[in-house]
């Protein structure tokens, strides 16, 4: 029962279900690596819209090596994205099971990565940004590119601000008085099964953001590795079935 439900997390086959519970799964860890990320490299790593903004201001400042810096940080989120597109588009024109597994199973070893070097890249400057947060942003901007294709850009994990604003207009349906409904005019109704899910997503994010900020000021980095191992539990599954189908094809050729 737990394997079968693990293959339908992260497995070819999809269905909302799935996509919910992986989204929940993936904004508890996306929570804990941004907020305790930020105890490690004082930046969090999944804010583009601050980072941007960021950029803007120093370079009206002339802060130019800030520019430089955050520019650093935005190319790496946007190559992790590329790079879960990259491997989700190679996996389906190959039919593998684990289309949608191979990025959490990437993400999952650069948290190892992390997690047991994040003290040495932390001293390693790469285009005037250290490397501890440029692999953070690729990790982000991987994640958050998976469960864009995953649920067809229903669910996103690694920021909130969509979420909260979601919340907020169903809060607002759900407030809003009908009284003497003109014809021809619909009721204002609030998607009672969409404002649960967006609730569910902003508190795993929470959550996450809790238990990432208390592991990485108790132990420091090697808190990523918790949640490698959830990440490669939940993708592990579709992958030995393509190793299964490739001994097979192997034995029989």
């Amino acid at each position: 029962m737990a394997i079968r439900y693990i293959r339908s997390l992260t497995g070819r086959r999809r269905t909302p279900a799935a996509n919910r519970h992986l989204g929940f799964a993936l904004a508890f860890v996306a929570g804990a690596i941004n907020a305790g990320g930020f105890l490690a490299v004082q930046q969090y790593t999944s804010h583009m819209t601050g980072i941007v903004s960021s950029m803007a201001d120093n370079a009206v400042l002339g802060a130019y090596e800030l520019v430089v810096r955050g520019g650093s940080a935005l190319l790496s989120f946007m190559a992790g994205a590329a790079c879960s597109a990259i491997m989700v588009n190679y996996s389906r024109r190959k039919r593998l099971h684990s289309a949608f597994a191979l990025p959490l199973l990437l993400e999952a070893f650069l948290l190892i990565c992390f997690g047991f070097l994040g003290a040495r890249l932390a001293a390693v400057d790469g285009l005037v940004v250290s490397l501890t947060v440029m692999l953070l942003c690729f990790i982000m901007g991987l994640q958050n590119a998976l469960i864009t294709k995953v649920s067809k850009a229903e669910i996103r994990t690694t920021h909130i601000t969509g979420i909260v604003t979601d919340i907020g207009i169903e809060l607002g349906k759900l407030c809003y008085w009908n009284g003497a409904t003109p014809p021809g005019q619909p009721r204002v109704l609030a998607n009672r099964a969409r404002l649960n899910i967006l609730t569910v997503l902003a508190l795993s994010f929470f959550a996450g953001g809790v238990a990432g900020a208390y592991g990485f000021k108790h132990v420091g980095y090697i808190a990523t590795v918790p949640l490698s191992l959830v990440l490669g539990t939940l993708a592990i599954v579709p992958a030995l079935d393509d190793v299964r189908r490739y001994v097979r094809r192997a034995v029989r050729g």
